[in-house]
């Protein structure tokens, strides 16, 4: 009888165990103190820390001065808790835009650091993907309550044909009943001006009972975005600048003019002058001298 009674409960374990290997994992708990950057993860919701961010030093950045104290104004203003527009970082490839929101992001917490700010609590941001922007409504509600003031980032946006999630974010941004949280702000990049491709607007446009109709509907997401930093291919002064900016930094030691031709070769062989590009000869550079690039 007894041993009956131990195969019986032995097979309720092995049922117990395989029903549990089903069940879902339960959702990791977000500490918002772990870190200053964190990647959302729509599914199963929750915020990863990322502990080594993937940035540059906002000096290195060159040739978009101008956007880079507007937008370095804009989240300053933000993380003293003055009002602040969302931001839409759009145009040529390669010239910094993400960049740029991860050097400003850190440039305010050193700043409020240094200067001994009001609040000792950092300005958080957080990398949204492209995919899941339909999950921002869900990122909010997780936000609003907390003490802390938050970039959502989202590189790249864009969207293509009969692609209805940008409605999703529409809402969220501005148009939604409780509105964007107090404690956060929207920042973007794209390589489009309003984020939906022009063979998109244009054939709203031709097909539509009332074109200027449809066009509003479709270029209004871009209208959410208070600041449009437009960000244009750079001069080769520019690049020559950027790559000995790149040099300097990461003591890279070579001749001025030998560095000056092999820059403006390696541009050449790209067909194009970017940072991106200044970044990748660099690099190369790096590697054939031997030398280690500083973290």
């Amino acid at each position: 009888m007894t041993d009956s009674i131990d195969a019986l409960n032995k097979k309720l374990d092995r049922l117990i165990e395989a029903v549990s290997r089903l069940a879902p994992p339960p959702v990791p708990q977000t500490d918002l103190g772990e870190a200053d950057c964190f990647v959302w993860q729509a599914d199963p919701g929750y915020l990863e820390p990322v502990r080594k961010v993937n940035r540059v030093d906002i000096g290195l950045i060159r040739g978009v001065d101008r956007v880079r104290d507007i937008l370095v104004d804009n989240t300053e203003r933000f993380a003293a808790g003055h009002p602040a527009n969302n931001v839409l970082l759009w145009g040529a490839r390669g010239m910094g835009k993400s960049s740029l929101v991860k050097a400003v992001h850190a440039e305010i917490n050193a700043r409020a650091k240094s200067q001994k700010a009001k609040s000792d609590l950092p300005l958080k941001l957080i990398e949204i993907h492209r995919e899941d922007i339909d999950t921002l409504p869900k990122l909010m509600a997780l936000l609003k309550a907390a003490p802390f003031r938050f970039i959502l980032f989202c590189d790249d946006l864009s969207f293509d044909h009969d692609d209805t999630s940008y409605k999703s974010l529409k809402a969220a941004l501005e148009g939604g009943v409780e509105g964007r949280p107090a404690n956060v702000i929207f920042y973007a990049t794209s390589n489009r001006r309003h984020l939906l491709p022009r063979d998109m607007i244009d054939n709203e446009r031709s097909t539509a009972i009332n074109p200027s109709e449809a066009v509003e509907e479709k270029v209004s997401l871009s209208d959410r975005f208070g600041l449009w930093l437009g960000f244009h291919k750079c001069s080769q002064d520019e690049y020559l600048d950027m790559v000995n900016g790149y040099a300097g930094h990461h003591g890279l030691d070579i001749d001025p003019e030998q560095l000056r031709a092999e820059a403006l070769e390696w541009a050449t062989t790209r067909g194009s002058r970017s940072g991106r590009v200044a970044w990748q000869f660099t690099q190369d550079l790096a590697g054939r001298l031997g030398k280690p690039l500083k973290d």
